[in-house]
């Protein structure tokens, strides 16, 4: 079984959030059963990576978008990687999608339809003369038109779309139609068309074969006008005929804290001393005072969605009980400067570090007795699952994977309203448990026994493609 991952991002060379690390260990687990084979845009800091990149096929111009070359590469443990070769579209600097302050590149239209349309030669045979695929696994926005310049091109290959956050649709001016070769009648409430934007996820929603979200949970939300963001009424339909699943993600196998070579001390279940130690190291890392009281770590993407306003709102609570918090992360502008200045205000409670760093973020869910995820909305969330893996019991909003993944008053705390006032309800149960060590140890060896494997995904994945390529497209 051939398939063609599809994907903007992949943490072995280019991370802006959870889609990166998914990119990265489900492949590499569907590699049992399948000839899984990734495509990734020519970034900068991916090219960079290859000086050998062999080139195995040329996309040709197509409306305002640029002619390109289309190499292959393989990562260190020989997963293949192809590669589009495009340096007017991605050899930039700044992240995937804008630039170091932030702003989106006003030409992602461009960048990422060119990006569906190679991936679409490619599974079709089009490029590499030696490949084609059986199955085509789109993701995010990024990746969603694969499934239409397929159907465009009247190439019949199955595809499979997962959301992996529906609130990023990929929206643009309907003049972009004429940019990225779309057809005309393709702009209309059953196509492209978004309250007259042109929406590049609702194409993936309309022409894909099979729909996937990266839980259970969410896959439901997405079919309510709270979470369905406009398109629940399409996401209803899909799942009404059994064309949308929720398949939980899992973690990769190095988050262990026994044999994890980032930490202070390495330390299993039970060894609460040298747990003791990283949170003395993460003190000593982020200028705390020493302290007999709990620390909230928050390693997050720093935007509205993840409820950093709440941790905000709820830091002075924290700080008089005793506790201490300590955040990594990047995102929003305004959120950044908000906790930094709540680390000026209290420099010997509140830790900040802006940015993210794998070591750094390892060391604090290993540091830390209680991690944060006060999310408004959390469609799988990893950060909890590697918490727990590290003996760090997370207090999440209960809603989506959150819900699914955290047993409440067992492995972690869950609270129903994103609100502070719910918030600071799993906070006090959260110091409660701290205050009694047989209940915190006890809560901490149940967090660290879950088992989060990616074979457990990987294998719901497999099945979907069988069962996608039977039905046919």
């Amino acid at each position: 079984m051939r398939v063609l991952f599809v994907t903007p991002e992949i943490d072995d060379f280019i991370r802006v959030g959870g889609l990166a690390a998914v990119s990265a260990a489900l492949p590499r687990a569907l590699r049992i059963w399948t000839d899984v084979r990734i495509i990734l845009p020519g970034y900068r800091d991916v090219v960079t990576q290859f000086p050998d990149i062999e080139i195995v096929g040329e996309c040709p111009a197509l409306a305002e978008m640029p002619a390109c070359s289309v190499g292959l590469a393989a990562t260190k443990d020989g997963l293949p990687i192809y590669i589009l070769l495009c340096p007017q579209l991605y050899d930039r600097p700044g992240n995937p999608y804008g630039d170091a302050c932030g702003r989106d590149w006003p030409d992602n239209d461009i960048r990422f339809a060119r990006f569906a349309s190679a991936a679409a030669l490619l599974a079709s045979g089009k490029l590499d003369k030696n490949w084609s695929a059986d199955l085509v696994h789109a993701n995010d926005w990024q990746a969603a038109l694969v499934p239409a310049y397929l159907a465009w091109s009247g190439v019949k290959i199955p595809t499979i779309l997962t959301i992996h956050n529906l609130a990023y649709q990929g929206l643009f001016p309907k003049s972009s139609l004429r940019r990225i070769g779309a057809p005309a009648e393709s702009f209309h409430i059953d196509g492209l068309e978004f309250y007259d934007k042109l929406s590049f996820l609702k194409g993936g929603l309309i022409y894909s074969s099979h729909l996937t979200t990266v839980s259970e949970t969410y896959a439901r939300e997405i079919t309510t006008p709270e979470l369905g963001c406009g398109l629940e009424g399409l996401l209803t339909k899909r799942s009404n005929e059994s064309r949308l699943t929720g398949i939980l993600n899992g973690i990769d196998e190095s988050w262990d804290p026994r044999v994890c070579a980032e930490l202070m001390r390495p330390f299993g279940a039970g060894d609460w001393e040298a747990k003791r130690a990283n949170a003395d190291g993460v003190r000593q890392q982020f200028g705390l005072a020493l302290s007999r009281g709990p620390i909230f770590g928050l390693v997050a993407r720093l935007v509205h969605q993840k409820g950093v306003d709440l941790v905000l709102s709820a830091a002075d609570a924290i700080v008089s009980a005793g506790g201490q918090i300590v955040v990594t992360g990047r995102g929003e502008t305004a959120i950044e400067n908000a906790l930094m200045e709540a680390h000026r205000r209290r420099p010997d409670a509140i830790g900040v570090a802006i940015g993210f760093n794998d070591r750094e973020a390892r060391r604090i869910f290993a540091g830390s007795d209680f991690t944060l995820m006060p999310s408004r909305f959390e469609p799988c969330g990893l950060s909890q699952m590697y918490a727990q893996r590290f003996g760090s019991l997370p207090i999440g909003h209960q809603t989506g994977g959150l819900a699914e993944t955290i047993v409440d008053g067992e492995t972690g705390f869950l609270f129903t309203q994103p609100s502070t006032e719910s918030f600071l309800g799993g906070i006090l149960r959260a110091f409660a448990t701290y205050g009694s060590k047989e209940r915190l140890n006890s809560m901490r060896r149940s967090a660290m026994s879950k088992s989060f494997s990616w074979n457990i995904s990987a294998a719901s994945y497999s099945a979907l493609y069988r069962k996608t390529i039977v039905a046919g497209v």
